[in-house]
Parts: structure tokens; C-alpha cells; sequence
């Protein structure tokens, strides 16, 4: 029978800490500090013995997942851990690097860490793709909240009740003018900032846009747009950071993975609940909660909504309406009971995680 090895891996961008612990329990040692090289950390870890002995793992990073899919393309069992998952003793103030490599070791032989999900090439790739929009948005917000916290500094006010960021507001916005040279200019640099950052992120919808055509999860993007309040981007973001929905047990681990449960300290007979936990992927939580607010609406198909369905298969249809009924209803007698609109919405993207869910483990998503 084969030894088992335990390797920790602390990596960084230009150095790998490697520590090795055996499976009979004696305490992890370093072997090594190499540089950020994958075909000299191979040479180092076949003196280890065969490679299919080896248990790997290193934490995420910055560095990404590349050392992972090269360690696995090698024959070695590698996973990589969430930092925030990896048990620290209290007391403990030295880091190191060395140090950090013999707890993994330490940690991954005792079965204390799990591996995260490591996307296929393709669907990281979209994944950075919508982060980069998602990063374009919020630039777009604070070019927005900058102008236009400048044109109220100096009494410039929009008429009320119209919608601003329109074509006619932005034409409202060129046709200012101040009698201070300076202030003219300071309109105009926040003017062009705002047109650009808008730019940006027409250019990048456009991009995932055309890009979701061929994209292998394509399939699962159409058939969550059947949900109200589900539309392509947040459908895309949704498809490209949970990846395959079937790797969740059941709805309820894919609620706790979004961290849209609630916390809970519990001793004896005393049980408390507090806010929800917040863990996991929060680029997933938030669309959600920011589509559970469609669902304060009675159930109805709007044009949009049955142009969406066309070509997805009954039973994602039958989900998605379900969904529909039973989360406007939950929102109803949330309000009823007295609860604030936002725990309340709170709770119903909880709820539509669960649909979410069902809709990625049918067995036909299009018809």
C-alpha cells in the first residue's frame, strides 16, 4: 500500500513554501522554499514519492487557479482552500510563510479543510468578465453621485418627479452654464467621466452579450431568465459564479453557501438567531436580493417575461411560475406580520436561491 503525503502549499507570486506531513501522524515539516514554478515544485514533489500519493493544497489568492489545474493535469490530487476556512489557534502571532504551509499540512491530514469550487477555464473566464461590468457599474455610480452632488451644491435642481440619467436629463446637464471659468470646467470633467464610465459598461454588456452564445453554460443562463426578475446580466453572474448548480446537496446548502441564513449562537436550552451570515459568494447574494424586489408584484406574464420562456422546457416553466406564487405570497404575509421591507426581502431571496436551485438540477433545461 501506497504512502500517503500531505503537502501544503503557501504560494505566492514569486515563491512556493512547501511543507509535508505523513500519514502517521508526525508533525508537518518544511521541505522547502522554491520559486513560483510549476515545473520545478513538479521536480520537488516526485521525490515525495508518485505523484498519485500526494494530497495538495494551497489557499486562493491572487494567484488563481492555474497552479491547481497543472498540479491536477500532473495526477496530483490538489485542492485549493478558502482562507477564512482554514481553523487558527488563538494566541497565535507569528505568520510566516513556512509556518502557514506546515498548518495546511496539518489541517488538510486531519480532514479539517474543504476545497472550493474551481471553475472550468471558460466559465473564470466569463466570471471576470462580469466582475469587470460589475466594476464598471460602481465607477458609473460614483461618476453620477459626483456630478450630481455638484450641480446641487450650486442650486442646479432636476425638475421633480422626472427620471434622471435619461436622455433628457443629460441634456438638462450640458445645457448648464456658470459664470466661474472653473466651475464651467469642473461641469464638463464630471460630465465626461460619467459618459465614459457609462461607455464602459455599454461596451462590456455588449461583450458578454455576444459571448453567452457560446458559452457551454449557456443553456442554464436561458432557462434562469424564466424567473421574474431574472434578466440576462444577473442570470450570467449567477451561471458564471456557481458554475454547475448540481454540486449543491439541496437548496438549502446552496442558501447557506450565499450566506442568506441566518446565524445562530446556540448553548444548552438557550437558542439565539441573529442577521443572516453573509458568507460565501457575495456577488450572487446581492442580485438576488436585488431581484426578490420584483416579487412584491402579484404573479403575472408580462411580455418580457413570456418572450424570456420561449424555448425553455415545461418543467423550468413550471418552476419559475411556482416561483412566482409562492414568493409574492411569502412576501405578503411577511409585510402583514409587521416585518421591515428588508428583512423581508431578505427572506424571499432565500426562497428564490431554493428555485434557482431546482431550475440548475432539471434534467431539461430547453425544450
Amino acid at each position: 500500500m501506497e504512502k500517503v503525503r500531505f503537502v501544503g502549499l503557501d504560494v505566492h507570486s514569486r515563491s512556493i513554501a512547501i511543507a509535508v506531513g505523513e500519514s502517521n501522524g508526525v508533525q508537518p515539516e518544511n521541505l522547502a522554499t522554491i520559486p513560483n514554478d510549476t515545473q520545478l515544485l513538479l521536480k520537488r514533489l516526485r521525490k515525495l514519492g508518485p505523484l498519485k500519493s500526494l494530497r495538495c493544497c494551497y489557499e486562493a489568492g491572487p494567484t488563481g487557479f492555474g497552479l491547481q489545474r497543472d498540479l491536477k493535469a500532473a495526477g496530483i490530487d490538489c485542492i485549493v482552500v478558502a482562507p477564512s476556512m482554514v481553523p487558527a489557534q488563538a494566541g497565535d502571532r507569528v505568520k510566516t510563510d513556512r509556518r502557514d504551509a506546515v498548518k495546511l499540512a496539518r489541517f488538510l491530514r486531519s480532514g479539517d479543510l474543504t476545497g472550493i469550487y474551481v471553475p472550468e477555464p471558460a466559465t473564470e473566464a466569463m466570471r471576470d468578465l462580469e466582475r469587470a461590468r460589475d466594476d464598471a457599474k460602481k465607477a458609473e455610480r460614483v461618476a453620477r453621485q459626483q456630478l450630481g452632488k455638484f450641480l446641487l451644491r450650486h442650486g442646479r435642481l432636476y425638475e421633480e418627479g422626472k427620471s434622471t440619467w435619461t436622455k433628457a436629463h443629460f441634456e438638462w446637464i450640458r445645457g448648464q452654464t456658470f459664470e466661474a471659468v472653473a466651475h464651467q470646467k469642473v461641469l464638463v470633467d464630471y460630465l465626461k467621466a460619467v459618459e465614459d464610465t457609462t461607455e464602459r459598461v455599454t461596451r462590456l454588456t455588449a461583450n458578454i452579450t455576444e459571448l453567452v452564445e457560446t458559452w457551454s453554460m449557456k443553456p442554464l443562463v436561458k432557462a434562469l431568465q424564466s424567473m421574474r426578475g431574472v434578466q440576462l446580466m444577473t442570470a450570467v453572474i449567477i451561471a458564471a459564479e456557481l458554475g454547475d448548480l448540481k454540486r449543491f446537496q439541496s437548496a438549502p446548502e446552496l442558501m447557506a453557501f450565499l450566506g442568506l441564513v441566518p446565524s445562530e449562537h446556540s448553548s444548552g436550552e438557550s437558542k439565539k438567531r441573529g442577521r443572516i451570515t453573509r458568507t460565501g459568494n457575495g456577488h450572487v447574494r446581492r442580485v438576488l436580493v436585488e431581484s426578490a424586489w420584483s416579487y412584491r408584484f402579484r404573479p403575472s406574464m408580462s411580455v418580457a417575461i413570456r418572450k424570456r420562456n420561449e424555448g425553455v422546457s415545461a418543467g423550468v416553466k413550471k418552476i419559475a411560475w411556482k416561483a412566482q406564487e409562492r414568493l409574492h405570497e411569502r412576501y405578503q404575509k411577511m409585510m402583514l406580520k409587521g416585518k421591515s421591507k428588508q428583512k423581508t426581502v431578505v427572506a424571499v431571496a432565500r426562497e428564490m436561491a431554493g428555485f434557482i436551485w431546482a431550475i440548475g438540477n432539471e434534467p431539461q433545461l430547453m425544450r
